[in-house]
């Protein structure tokens, strides 16, 4: 049958990318981090090909239909889509002059097709915006070291020096795409690498001794604000998840019987599946917490809808309340807390604390090698 927008946004990501057709060699390619994509399939001398048409909601189930149709037409008239798709960009880019700002706006609809994290896109569209006042009408060849520098000077004037250093990281991801897709020869940003004041890495606060943290945990359990609140922070301090991963957790992500809460790969930040054990302390506040706020879709919702998620600053405010500065203790920071306590304990392998933490090996052999979940120690670990 037919897709209608209904049947569309019910659809879900599942473990591999999977597709629903609509009609006419139109169809949908639903990937596991939840991108909708649409492709048309057609054959010419005897031979399948796709063409890519575009993300979903942007293109519309009718504008798809729309430009499956214009594909159709040219079609009839003996023409290879491909070719004509690569005809319209070469004149689209000749009438923009392969300016840095349509190249910039390229490289970030690739991210879209790529399924990059929304906020890793608006993150991404913020730093480009700076660079595409600066010199974004030029075209991307004539764009140079000491231009690119100047804006990036603009920034650190400010005192912004983390935000400089991550700017000239976007703009020389633009000119990488630019020379792969043959639009550039070289990228400028490389020679700028020592120009820029080195920002100082201030690590989150995090309390690592083990009578402190006492303190903190006893502090908790008499926190007089929001009892969802206080829960959360029982949460952080047990699961040592990133505070944006439980803000935003769901209860079907939890079975409490085999005792495990599966994090989907779209809302971790090197986007891969992570499984945290539940120790029976978990299990408790999440028993507790299902009588507040089981009725909806989130474990911590907001306290004004329960169709959002909870402040991305609740936890932090309660820290304040319970009287730990930003100096002292952050929500973030019973990561640290955790890594440093359960390595010192000299009790677990290294390797299960991170793989409890869900980082990834920086060495992509090792990483190859090292796939083993630790998942036994884990427990373990956990009801430690």
């Amino acid at each position: 049958m037919p897709l209608t927008d209904a049947t569309i946004r019910v659809l879900k990501p599942k473990v591999k990318p999977y597709k629903v057709s609509d009609f006419e060699g139109l169809f949908m390619t639903v990937k596991p981090t939840g991108s909708r994509l649409w492709h048309f399939k057609y054959r010419i001398d005897g031979k399948e090909k796709l063409l890519s048409i575009g993300v979903y909601p942007e293109i519309t189930l009718a504008q798809a239909r729309g430009k499956k149709d214009e594909a159709r037409a040219l079609l009839a008239s003996c023409k290879d889509l491909g070719d004509a798709k690569k005809d319209q960009q070469r004149q689209e880019r000749a009438r923009r002059g392969n300016t840095f700002e349509f190249i910039a706006q390229e490289f970030s609809a690739k991210a879209i097709a790529e399924g990059r994290a929304a906020a890793t896109q608006v993150k991404t569209q913020w730093l480009l915006n700076m660079a595409i006042a600066s010199f974004g009408r030029r075209p991307i060849t004539d764009v140079t070291a000491p231009m690119i520098l100047a804006c990036l000077r603009k920034v650190e004037a400010k005192g912004n020096h983390e935000t400089a250093k991550r700017l000239r990281a976007k703009i020389g991801a633009v000119f990488k795409y630019a020379v792969a897709v043959g639009l550039a020869e070289t990228d400028p940003t490389f020679a700028l690498q020592r120009a820029l004041i080195r920002p100082k890495t201030n690590p989150r606060a995090a309390i690592t001794d083990k009578a402190q943290l006492g303190g903190l945990l006893r502090a908790t359990d008499g926190f007089q604000g929001q009892t969802a609140t206080r829960l959360g922070l029982m949460l952080l301090a047990l699961l040592v998840p990133r505070p944006g991963e439980l803000r935003k957790a769901k209860w079907t992500e939890f079975d409490i019987k085999a005792k495990i809460w599966s994090i989907p790969a779209e809302r971790m930040k090197m986007r891969r599946a992570h499984q945290v054990p539940l120790p029976a302390q978990a299990i408790a506040v999440l028993e507790e917490l299902r009588t507040l706020t089981g009725a909806g879709e989130y474990v911590l919702p907001s306290l004004r809808t329960p169709t959002r998620t909870m402040s991305e600053n609740t936890l932090n405010v309660a820290l304040r309340i319970m009287g730990y500065s930003g100096d002292e203790m952050t929500s973030h920071g019973f990561r640290a807390t955790f890594s440093t306590l359960a390595n010192e304990s000299g009790l677990w392998h290294p390797d299960a604390v991170e793989r409890a933490l869900a980082h990834v090996d920086e060495n992509a052999v090792r990483r190859a090698y090292a796939r083993a979940q630790h998942w036994e120690e884990r427990v373990r670990m956990a009801d430690w």
